[in-house]
């Protein structure tokens, strides 16, 4: 498979992707040009590229590819350890019946139980991702939350989940917000990045573009749509607006960045339309879980109904499908 700077080279060389020659209402953040997003069109293009199909022999591969570029989450207040181990196995063994069934990218818990985690996950594939940094708002103090960040990595987080402060982005205090992050990604050490722009939040697709020129700018390793605990979160649209962000801030500066698609999505279906955006905008070096995650573990039962389908020609009743 392509890594993504070969995939993105390209596709860049290809007329219909190249860049867009700055306009005039373009605009420019620390090391980066943002350029404005034409609403009509992009929506006309995630549109058109949703009534493209994986047929054949390509569904059972595309199905894998989903499950292995998942997040099982349990962010609630009522989280123990034992539901997080639960969780755990379920990351390692998706589909208790089937031993083919690839493992999920990661599990995502509180900090608290990040330690639980790691110890359940321990000789698998399976990262430990943590939120911190006040999430859901990010709106604590800086030093609590990069204070927050340093623990679940010290736990052994391999991951960091935070939220941009979205008050600071929306009242024009960019720098602030870019400072932020980047003492945040200075904060994880060895992990990972991934930072949430909560897109139900910021009001339009230019805003969307340039929150996630700041975060990419700013040092994060995976831009990611939502939190989850709001209504509007990913749709085609707003995954294509990401994904085209992520190709010019690498045609710009070389570095790939990753896209994590969160809320909303429960079909093995609609995955498919996400799969088909990232690979018409990004490349194929982008399938894959180091550069790509789904963020919805609603998901992953639809994903096993296809593949036992795929495999005995007959559909699962939901009482036999794993319980998380």
């Amino acid at each position: 498979m392509e890594s993504p700077e070969s995939s993105l080279a390209a596709s860049a060389a290809r007329p219909e992707r190249a860049a867009a020659a700055p306009s005039s209402g373009s605009v420019r953040l620390p090391q980066v040009r943002v350029r404005p997003v034409d609403a009509f069109a992009l929506e006309r293009r995630a549109a058109e590229l949703g009534t493209r199909s994986i047929k054949g022999s390509a569904q059972l591969a595309a199905f894998d590819l989903t499950v292995r570029c998942m997040d099982l989450t349990t962010l609630e207040g009522a989280d123990t350890p034992g539901r997080v181990r639960g969780l755990c196995g379920r990351a390692k063994h998706p589909d208790p019946q089937d031993p083919t069934c690839p493992p999920v990218a990661a599990v995502c818990v509180y900090p608290s139980l990040v330690r639980v985690a790691v110890e359940a996950t321990a000789g698998s594939m399976v990262k430990v991702a943590s939120v911190a940094g006040a999430f859901p708002s990010g709106q604590s103090p800086l030093a609590n939350r990069l204070d927050d960040i340093r623990r679940a990595v010290a736990d052994g987080a391999d991951e960091i989940d935070i939220v941009i402060d979205r008050g600071k982005f929306l009242s024009g205090r960019l720098g602030e917000c870019y400072d932020e992050i980047a003492a945040a990604k200075q904060a994880c050490g060895p992990a990972h990045l991934k930072t949430i722009l909560e897109v139900g939040e910021l009001g339009s697709f230019d805003a969307i573009r340039r929150a996630s020129m700041l975060v990419m700018a700013a040092g994060s390793d995976v831009i990611k749509t939502s939190t989850g605990k709001i209504g509007t979160s990913a749709t085609p649209p707003i995954a294509l607006c990401m994904a085209e962000a992520i190709r010019d801030f690498v045609e710009q500066t070389g570095r790939p960045v990753g896209l994590k698609l969160a809320g909303g999505i429960r079909t093995t279906k609609q995955a498919a339309h996400y799969l088909v955006i990232v690979n018409e905008t990004l490349g194929s070096g982008w399938l894959h879980p180091d550069w790509f995650r789904f963020g919805a573990s609603g998901l992953l039962n639809d994903v096993i109904l296809q593949r036992r389908f795929h495999r005995t020609g007959r559909y699962a009743r939901p009482s036999d499908l794993p319980v998380d």
